[in-house]
This record gives structure tokens, sequence and C-alpha cells, in this order.
């Protein structure tokens, strides 16, 4: 039924309603105030940012942690630079988003007028879609179509110009149906083929990763898991697929990946790969799988066909949602597991081994032991307690000691993004405000978009933040020690006292340099996120000679400089 004249701004805020749209987050701008208009009488909270980058991350956290688009509105020009770090995290990451660019006027355009860019040519390499929609009466029709592109098959972010006339336009325009996330599933042939190939293996292993993953998909995927006694680990940044405590989890493969699993990867004779990409991170450089043709016969079950033999040629490849894969999968019929019946416990004992105190904390000289904090924060948290990180060696702390719980628990850019800690954790505690929330950010990290930190006073949003105060860009100067051995350039930080700063900003703020101060500081954190809705900042200041779990920048440094020597 057609609606009444309506603005284009009414139009398209009546449409975000339609598809379900609970939450948007921006930065204003004066080129779609008929859209700020329409938002004032909706339903839909609009959380402002601080900065584009911000919203843009906290629109793909959004994503990442309902399975929906999250939904993100700038300004033209400066706004839309600003928010492209988010679409590029959203591409990487298979993540469902909706970024919405305020535009010149079509009276204006082509002109290079004031802040106008062409955003299909900015973002064509970093969207599934990217358009303009220059009639008012066919915003309908393109909102519905931009949410199925961003959900179906692999997700991933769109990206849709309304210039400034065609928002204050009126039209006479129907509303469109809600739009249907569309993935393929296996053929009952496919699901034989693997059976038959798992029947055949001595060694097989499961890999998980990538989106379209709901809890009904994990908990299928654990049933086939068990009923056929298979390793499981979870590829780059996807550590939340399976419940870390489950006994066939086995690890993560990615980054500082356990040299056993690695092995373990390596001399698999079967690899059965659901929902990741395999990418650079996963593969180790696309050196555990050989590219094109791997040693171990792969099964890859990916949403996009695309995707699928653009790499690796896999034995057999399936397009198909992860919904639709793991249902098949854990209604099939188990193969006898004896070859291998044992080596889920041999991979789990290597992996509680991997997870022991690491060797750069074993002396006990080290004031501040990033270790126990791990362990101090398993011990303080509930199990569905999510924890965001950004980019930097400071992550490795939690992606090797912390054992994330089921999916949603881990919020973390497979892009390497810095400046996506303090977003995602305001965003997942105004979208899950019931949920435990707390981010790692490395000092770097911090400071890219630490000004989030005044969202998440104005929404109440009681995250707490572990600030990791190392003074300096710690991976970068970890690459610069093994390349340019005691050649340091560029890379150290003056920093601000981020308790202080967190003060500031009307949050709780401590600075923590030893170990045994940690576990109360983090007991009165949580105590004041929860209690007053506030944010919460712990600075942990602690030796940046210990740069990563098993090598100070002294280790590295000396064996370089004994490398260039020799």
């Amino acid at each position: 039924m057609t609606h009444p004249s309506r603005s284009g701004g009414q139009i398209l805020v009546d449409a975000l309603h339609v598809h379900g749209v609970d939450t948007a987050f921006g930065v204003p701008g004066e080129s779609y105030l008929d859209v700020l208009d329409a938002l004032h009488d909706s339903q839909i909270r609009f959380v402002i940012n601080r900065q584009e980058g911000g919203a843009a991350f906290m629109a793909e956290a959004y994503g990442k942690l309902t399975g929906k688009p999250g939904i993100c509105f700038v300004t033209r020009g400066p706004g839309a630079t600003n928010a492209s770090i988010g679409v590029h995290t959203a591409y990487q990451d298979s993540t469902p988003m909706i970024l919405f660019i305020g535009q010149v006027g079509n009276d204006f355009v082509d002109r290079e007028a004031f802040q106008e860019i062409d955003y299909r040519r900015m973002y064509g390499q970093m969207a599934k879609w990217v358009a303009q929609i220059d009639r008012a009466d066919r915003i309908p029709e393109y909102l519905a179509r931009a949410f199925q592109v961003a959900t179906s098959g692999r997700p991933g972010p769109v990206v849709l110009a309304l210039p400034e006339d065609m928002l204050v336009a009126t039209a006479e325009v129907a509303d469109t149906r809600a739009y249907q996330p569309n993935h393929g599933a296996p053929t009952l042939d496919q699901i034989a083929r693997l059976r038959a190939m798992l029947a055949e293996s001595q060694r097989p292993l499961v890999l998980l990763g990538g989106g379209t993953w709901n809890a009904q998909a994990c908990a299928d995927l654990q049933r086939f898991a068990e009923a056929n006694r298979l390793p499981v680990g979870c590829t780059f940044r996807f550590q939340d697929l399976l419940d870390n405590d489950h006994p066939h989890y086995v690890g993560d493969v990615g980054i500082g990946i356990n040299p056993k699993l690695a092995a373990r990867v390596k001399e698999a004779d079967l690899v059965i790969a659901i929902g990741p990409r395999l990418g650079e991170m996963t593969t180790g450089g696309y050196s555990l799988l050989a590219s094109p043709v791997p040693r171990q016969r792969l099964v890859h079950i990916h949403p996009d066909p695309e995707e699928l033999g653009s790499v690796y040629q896999a034995e057999l490849m399936v397009a198909s949602g992860m919904a639709q894969a793991c249902a098949m999968l854990a209604d099939m019929e188990p193969v006898d597991a004896g070859a291998w019946q044992g080596s889920v416990e041999q991979a789990r004992a290597e992996l509680a081994a991997w997870q022991e105190r690491p060797p750069v904390f074993k002396d006990g000289n080290a004031p501040l032991d990033l270790y126990q904090v791990v362990q101090d924060l398993m011990a303080a948290l509930p199990r569905d307690a999510i924890i965001t990180n950004g980019a930097g060696n400071y992550a490795s702390w939690a992606h090797r000691f912390y054992r994330y719980g089921a999916m949603r628990t881990q919020l973390a850019p497979t892009s390497g993004a810095m400046g996506y800690a303090v977003p995602a954790g305001v965003a997942a505690k105004i979208v899950d405000p019931r949920r435990s929330v707390v981010t790692f950010a490395g000092d770097g990290e911090f400071m890219m978009t630490g000004q989030e930190l005044a969202t998440a006073v104005q929404y109440r949003a009681g995250v707490v933040i572990l600030v990791f105060n190392n003074n300096m860009f710690g991976t970068i100067r970890m690459h610069q020690e093994r390349e340019y051995p005691g050649r340091v350039s560029g890379t150290g930080l003056h920093n601000p006292d981020f308790a202080a700063l967190a003060r500031a900003y009307g949050g709780h703020g401590e600075v923590v340099d030893k170990t045994a101060d940690f576990a109360p500081a983090l007991r009165r954190a949580l105590e004041h996120a929860e209690r007053q809705q506030l944010p919460a900042v712990i600075e942990l200041r602690y030796d940046g000679n210990l740069i990563t779990p098993n090598a100070t920048l002294e280790t590295i440094r000396k064996q370089a400089q004994a490398a260039k020597a020799g």
C-alpha cells in the first residue's frame, strides 16, 4: 500500500523500521539533516559518536555481535573518509554493515563541490555494493537490496550515498517487505563425500571461522565434533565459535600459533575448514597449507562460491551458510574414529602446556605479570563476558591465555585495524548491557579512538578498559628490532595519565603497576561499571621489554645482531 507523500529522509527511516533496525551509530552532518529529523520521532536509538571511525567500528561490532547489519550514518567527504576504516574491517571480517553517507545535491554533482567524493570509486574494493540513491521514490528498493546484499552469501558492508536534495524531496511510495538473508546449503552428495573422506583419514582436523554463524550453528558443529571425536581449532579472532573449555577445542590458528598446533595442521591428512577464508593470518602466510593445492586433503565450506578455489583448490568445495552446513553435519552418521581417537586428548594437553605461565614471567622478576592479569580476569568474569581488542602485541595475552566462552564473547578485527577495541567495547555494552564487557587496548590503540569514552559516559555504557601502557608502538618496535636491531625510530610514545583521562571524561580510573594490585583494582572497576553504568579504565604500566609471551625485545635484538654478524 502506497504511503502518503513523505520526504526522502522519512522514507529512509521508515524503511529501517521495516528491516528491524533498533540502533544506529554516527556523527551528525548537515548533508543528511532530513534523516536526523526523521530519527527524532522514531524508535531507533541513534548513538552519537565523537569521530566517524569510532562510529563505523561500533556499527561493525554491532554486526558481529547480533548478526544483523550494523547501521552507520556519516556526512560527506571527511566523514566518509574517517568511516572507511570500519568498512574495510567489515569487509575483511565478513560482517554485515550498511554505511549511509550524506552527499552533495544532484545539482552540484561532478563539480568537485564542497566535500564531494565519488563513493563508488572510493569504496569500490572494500564493500560488497556501493550505490547512490538519486530519487526518493527508490529508497525502499535500494534499502531492501542493501540489507539483502549485506547479509546474504558472505556477509559484508554496503555503502549508500544520499544526495542532500534527494532527502528533502517528497514521494508517494510503498514500503517493501523485510529482508530475508539467503544462503546456500550442501547437497546430500557433498555430505556423503565429506563423510567418505573423513572415514578414510587418519589425522583429521577441523578449522572454524568466518561469518553467518549463530548459536544453533555452533551447537550443531559441537555435535558433529563430539560424534566424530574431532579436534577443533578456531581461526584468527574467531576463538568463540567453540567454548574454549570444551574438550574438543585445541587452540587458535592465527598469529603466534602454538608450534605444536601448527605442526598438527601441517601433518593432518584431512582439514575440514568450516567458514574461514583461509587467509594470510590463519595459514601462517600461506605456509600451514600450501597454495594453490595443499598437501592435506582439504574440504572448504564457505558462504561465497567466489571465495572457494580463489586461493586454495580444495578437494571438496561447498558453498553454504554455516547454519545450513552444520545442521547437516550434525545429522551425518558418525564415522569410526578409532584411528584418531587419542588425538583430541593429546592436542588438549598440548594446549594446556601452551597456556601455562610463559617464559618471560617465569623468573618472577617483572613487577606486573600480564599472564596473571589474564588469570585474574578469568576468575572474576562470567563465562558470557565479552572481550574486545584491536591490533597490537598486547592482544596476544588475550588470544593465547584467555579462554573464551560461547559466541559472541570475542570481538576483534581480523583486518588488524588499530582503534577497534574501545568503540567495540562501548558498542557491546550498549547493545547488551546485562553482560560484562572488558576491552584490551594498547596505549597506541587507545589514543586512536579513546575519545569514545565520552560516548560510553553519554549512553551509560559500563565497559571496563585495560590500557596496556608500554610507551611504544610495540608490534612495530618488535619488527624494528628484528630487522634493524638497536636502531629505534618512530616507535616511542609519550602518553597521558590514562586513569586521570578516564576520570576527566566522567568514568573511573586507576593505575596498576604491580601484580598484586590488579585483582582488587579489577573488582573496583567492575563494581563501578555495573553499579554506576559508567566506564572504568585500568592503566597497566609494565616493562616494554616484555613484548611477547615468548621473547623480550632484548632477546629479539641480540638474536638479530648475532644473525647479522654471522
